[in-house]
């Protein structure tokens, strides 16, 4: 890549001395950085851009506004201080965070101090900014060469047990900028990532796409927690064989943002060809899947579809306050069924019926008090779909 310099502050100056009158805006301090990160002292804290070519560090306690693509590149490592808070410039799709195959994301935040991604906007929306693109070495059935959908980033390989750092008690708030009608960043995507990359305690919140995806892969992740997110929850595709533990996905009454097939799961192998290995087989285990809004009904509580072929244990689809879903499990698809396996598994409210083209395995019982209001607020029971009280950390409560 070719480097781009900035002016210097004393070219800067001396141009705003040529024909400027009284009502020119003061000259901005210029910080001589270009987009090129050599070293740890190498960007503005207040301008973070550019590809990252040395390991470095953001710390907590500095403010950090991320204007542009921030690119790890491969064989180096960015680590995140926690209780770091990173602003993201609204408005932008080429605002985002990319890890490119063989680098690093450290980003290990605690309960106390988590990591935090968000809007700069005053009142943040879906979609001001793009969201976390990690790539991995791991397999997937889209190639071994394979391009991210966003983001420029080459992914796959065969290194099922590749490391690509920690994601850990994060924060990721307002994502899913749209370049086009098949490219829209998610809160969090993970291409071909692998089994010892450690991913857990996601707070992923307003996201104008899909909260996290997969996109082959076999990393493990746990405690995910998704809030009106406008389209899938949570997603996989290309051969992801991982397993998800611990995943809450909630829409909130009243909210109206959605596109026009949002799903609580939704499962792809490869909708090419449905038999391409590796067949995406995950895990997910202790989900739940609560719409609030009357507003907007989900599709599917889960769509398992194109060769899939997933197993699910103790799911709770729920619909509340005169919400509904369309259906409740679909695995039929004009590109290739789905094949589903679940086991210890419960419905409440108006969650649809079962539109069957693959094979699905087990049924899901009906419980009329997995959710109880006390007052303004819900609780869910014991054993029924993800436990909420992993979610403590994020200081989110559930509300009728």
């Amino acid at each position: 890549m070719k480097t781009i310099k900035l002016l210097s502050a004393l070219a800067v100056s001396a141009s705003l001395m040529v024909g400027c009158s009284n009502d020119d805006p003061a000259p901005q301090p210029n910080t001589g950085f270009d987009l090129e990160i050599n070293s740890q002292n190498d960007f503005d804290p207040k301008d973070l851009k550019g590809n990252v070519n040395a390991d470095i560090t953001l710390k907590a306690g500095t403010e950090y506004l991320l204007t542009s693509s921030l690119r790890v590149k491969e064989g180096k490592t960015l680590t995140i201080e926690a209780g770091t808070t990173i602003k993201c410039k609204a408005g932008g799709t080429d605002v985002f965070v990319a890890v490119e195959r063989g680098a690093k994301l450290m980003a290990a935040g605690t309960a106390a101090k988590p990591i935090v991604f968000t809007s700069d906007a005053t009142n943040g929306r879906p979609g001001d900014w793009g969201g976390i693109v990690i790539a991995g070495k791991a397999r997937t059935n889209k190639g071994a060469e394979a391009e991210t959908e966003v983001a420029g980033l080459k992914y796959g390989g065969t290194q099922d047990d590749d490391n690509s750092g920690v994601l850990t008690y994060v924060k990721t708030q307002y994502t899913g900028a749209k370049i086009n009608g098949d490219q829209e960043f998610n809160g969090v995507s993970l291409y071909s990532v692998g089994s010892k990359t450690v991913i857990n305690n996601l707070y992923i919140a307003n996201g104008a796409d899909d909260g996290i995806e997969f996109f082959g892969g076999t990393v493990n992740v746990e405690n995910i927690m998704c809030v009106n997110i406008k389209d899938d929850m949570f997603d996989f595709t290309g051969g992801y064989t991982g397993t998800m533990n611990n995943m809450f996905g909630v829409r909130e009454n009243g909210f109206n943002d959605a596109t026009e097939d949002p799903r609580g799961i939704e499962g792809d192998s490869n909708g090419s060809d449905p038999t391409a290995a590796p067949v995406s087989k995950p895990t997910m285990k202790n989900v739940t899947i609560l719409n609030l809004s009357p507003i907007t009904a989900l599709k599917a509580g889960a769509e398992i579809r194109r060769g899939t072929v997933a197993t699910i244990d103790n799911a709770l689809f729920a619909a509340y306050n005169g919400a509904s879903f369309g259906n409740l499990i679909d695995t039929d698809d004009s590109k290739g069924n789905g094949t589903l396996t679940i086991t210890n598994s419960y419905k409440m409210g108006t969650v649809g019926s079962n539109k069957v083209g693959g094979t699905i395995t087990g049924t899901v019982t009906e419980d009329t008090a997995a959710i109880t209001a006390s007052g303004n607020n819900l609780s869910m029971k014991a054993g029924r779909g993800a436990d909420f009280t992993k979610f403590a950390w994020t200081g989110y409560a559930l509300k009728k």
